[in-house]
């Protein structure tokens, strides 16, 4: 197959799991010379990083695609690693070489005619699915309240994102933090798993890590996600060994040996995979690989449009180390209008559609609705 040509949509939106704040991404359309389209996605967010992202893609990488069969997709994956020697260990370039990996996938399976996880083996029929959600309700009983409903509606499990936009104090006050943890497992029982993201908003040092952790233990969380920037390596390390409770890193990685470095500190129980930020379908199967050998969870990032949702869903089904998945429990317009049937779960688990590629091609009107390139 050969390249017949591509194009990139920026798109910005009004996010109701993130108060209504807007949010941006860049998809891209690849087309091939035979008449078969595929999606990706970039995660870059930021304004002057998607510009950037569509620059790399649009002058550096489809040049690359140009001159090279399709059909081949880990050869076209390692030809624009190539391509960005110089500026691609990580950044914006492995942005770019997200959308269009994944975007080649899509084409591969369709060409196929078959869905994206048949090409690679499913581990799962299906997988449990986790209310991925930034709390920013007034006070922790409207959180709870809000949290609640949503596991009475089916969900296994919910992670809460501290330290977020919006009204609440959480990630700003531990007591805060810890109350409405063991709030919010009162109110829900001991069955429905209950991760916290501490996040880029929560700014804890070591100790204060320690003992927040420690008191939330008392309510049995099932991990704690990106308690320090990733820069604080030694903190993790001091932070495991020091707690029970599962560490989870990896949201702002890019690449295998970004991943190995943190499986080579012992501090890692969960490894987060952004299949639009880390090189792609081919990035994430050759991160997951490495996470499985070394008898750790994948757990894949989602948090974005259908198209990512739907990339990330078949590989974890795909993935043994995956145990569950992560969906934006509130309707919104990149998960409910932008593809005619949205990935949802049925009685708490969800499967892949039997649509060819990976289920989420978007519609025309809706581009055009939040397209600002």
């Amino acid at each position: 197959m050969r390249l017949g040509g591509a194009e990139c949509f920026v798109l910005r939106w009004p996010e109701p799991n993130d108060f209504n704040h807007e949010r941006m991404t860049l998809l891209v359309r690849v087309d091939t010379a035979e008449g078969i389209s595929g999606w990706g996605e970039a995660i870059a967010m930021w304004p002057e990083a998607l510009r950037a992202t569509e620059t790399i893609i649009r002058d550096g990488l489809l040049p690359v695609l140009a001159e090279r069969d399709l059909g081949d997709v880990e050869a076209c994956w390692q030809a624009m690693k190539n391509h960005c020697w110089w500026y691609g260990e990580g950044g914006i370039a492995s942005m770019a070489i997200s959308a269009l990996d994944m975007a080649l996938w899509d084409i591969k399976a369709k060409d196929a005619g078959k869905p994206l996880v048949e090409l690679f083996g499913a581990h799962h029929n299906s997988l449990p699915v986790c209310a991925s959600l930034h709390v920013n309700q007034a006070t922790i009983e409207a959180s709870v309240r809000e949290i609640a409903g949503h596991i009475a509606a089916g969900f296994r499990s919910t992670k809460l994102g501290l330290g977020k936009r919006g009204l609440s104090k959480a990630g700003r006050d531990p007591d805060y933090d810890v109350a409405l943890v063991a709030a919010l497992r009162e109110a829900i029982g001991l069955e429905a798993g209950i991760m916290v993201d501490a996040g880029n908003g929560t700014k804890w040092d070591l100790d204060t890590a320690i003992r927040t952790v420690k008191r939330m233990e008392e309510s049995d969380i099932a991990w704690i996600e990106e308690p320090f920037p990733p820069s604080r390596v030694a903190d993790h390390i001091a932070l495991k060994a020091a707690i029970s409770t599962p560490v989870a890193v990896g949201e702002r990685e890019f690449t295998v040996a970004g991943y190995q470095r943190w499986l080579d500190t012992g501090a890692a129980d969960v490894l987060g995979l952004d299949p639009a930020r880390i090189e792609g379908v081919t990035g994430f199967r050759k991160v997951a690989a490495v996470i499985e050998a070394a008898g750790r969870m994948v757990n894949a990032h989602a948090w974005s449009t259908a198209v990512l949702t739907g990339a990330s869903l078949h590989l974890s089904l795909a993935s043994k180390a995956a145990e569950l998945f992560e969906l934006k429990p509130l309707v919104g317009p990149m998960q409910f209008d932008l593809i005619e049937k949205p990935f949802w779960h049925e009685n708490g688990l969800i499967s892949a559609p039997s649509r060819p590629g990976h289920g989420a091609e978007p519609r025309a009107d809706v581009l055009a609705r939040y397209r600002v390139n």
